[in-house]
């Protein structure tokens, strides 16, 4: 009496190798319906093509075979639908990653060096309303749209006078953990919540724009850097960021502009 379709036919009706099915078996995720234990023969039911699929699909995302055994035994659709939906965001998470590396490196081996331009400033002292803390550089950009969302909830545009900006300690890039502040001037900063008066006091600054996406944004602070160290600036102090066009002001990314304010003092004077 025939058990079911061999592992050939059902090789063929799933569109994997039998070579395939066998790992599948070895690795306990999708055993035979039944193994002859004379012939060793296995045989599968039409029941297990979905299953079968599944596993496929999953391991084609470089679901690792923990997790994906995990999926097979949930019984819940919603248990199984959030296993897969988290895999599926650190997927999306890796390749953003890759992308911004992609991104820096075609930058990094065309450099348009004609196109970078500094502009050195003397800012004033400025009163603006601001969100503080100590963040990791991990939770920088979640905990930065949190804090700037606080701001835009409590400051109307009418009650704006200029772009918002971030001023991060350096620790925050060379120990991974530092302070953060973003701020936004405003015409009367007033303390509510969270949000408290900061006093900025002046400075001068090496500026440069950094055109789209912050992905490359590491190549423009690189030739800033590079800058300052040629025209004999040192640092002295957190680096600003000033938002002139952001993800709130145009959804498209090549619009966006940020503008990067280097604190600086002269180590020479200038030229004759």
């Amino acid at each position: 009496m025939r058990q079911g379709m061999t592992i050939g036919e059902f090789a063929t009706l799933t569109r994997l190798s039998v070579r395939t099915l066998r790992r599948y078996h070895e690795g306990g995720l999708l055993e035979p319906a039944a193994v002859d234990p004379f012939t060793g023969y296995r045989y599968y039911s039409a029941e297990q093509i979905p299953s079968a699929q599944v596993i496929h699909r999953l391991r084609e995302l470089d679901v690792p075979l923990v997790e994906v055994r995990a999926i097979l035994a949930a019984d819940d659709p919603q248990r199984r639908a959030d296993l897969i939906a988290g895999h599926l965001r650190r997927l999306e998470e890796e390749l953003e990653r890759t992308r911004a590396a992609v991104v820096s490196l075609r930058r990094l081996l065309r450099p348009e060096q004609d196109d970078f331009r500094v502009e050195l400033r003397s800012l004033p002292a400025r009163s603006v309303v601001a969100v503080r803390g100590d963040v990791t550089l991990q939770d920088a950009t979640r905990w930065y749209d949190a804090a700037m969302a606080e701001l835009d909830a409590a400051f109307g545009p009418a009650e704006r006078t200029g772009p918002p900006g971030g001023r991060y300690a350096n620790e925050l890039f060379t120990a991974g953990a530092g302070a953060m502040t973003v701020y936004r001037p405003v015409r009367e900063p007033l303390a509510r919540g969270r949000i408290e008066i900061v006093e900025l006091p002046p400075a001068d600054v090496a500026v440069a724009v950094h055109a789209g996406r912050h992905d490359d944004i590491d190549v423009t602070y690189g030739r800033l850097g590079a800058w300052v160290v040629e025209h004999a600036l040192a640092v002295d102090g957190p680096v600003d960021e000033t938002y002139l066009v952001g993800p709130r002001d145009s959804p498209t990314p090549a619009d966006w502009r940020t503008e990067i304010g280097w604190p600086v003092f002269r180590l020479a004077p200038e030229p004759a």
